[in-house]
């Protein structure tokens, strides 16, 4: 299993919760790593492709873009005055960063699509 790095790229509204350039990891496919809060609805967009992108299916099988995947919380902010985000999903390389496999949570991210 890889690990993935999921970073906010894009508030659209306002989102109590994140802030462009958080980050936070899921472990071994499975385990939740993070520094700050972490939103239950974000983690709904997510759900779906955790697994695939884990087991280094590419983004692109997925339809969630080339390189890197990309998704959207599900927060309908037209309608709540909330903010959806939009996050890049990725697998790191396997032996980068810390003994974790992952740089820092509280590290940024900038990536675009």
């Amino acid at each position: 299993m890889r690990n993935l790095r999921v970073s906010v790229t894009e508030i659209k509204g306002y989102c109590p919760v994140y802030k462009a350039g958080d980050v936070f990891y899921i472990l071994d496919g499975y385990k939740l790593q993070a520094t700050q809060p972490i939103c239950m609805h974000s983690l709904a967009s997510i759900m779906p492709y955790y697994v695939a992108l884990s087991r280094g299916i590419p983004p692109a099988e997925l339809g969630l873009g080339e390189e890197k995947a990309h998704v959207q919380c599900l927060d309908p902010c037209d309608y709540t005055g909330g903010g959806t985000v939009i996050f890049c999903v990725y697998a790191e390389e396997q032996g980068s960063g810390s003994a974790n496999g992952h740089r820092g949570a509280e590290e940024k991210d900038d990536s675009k699509p």
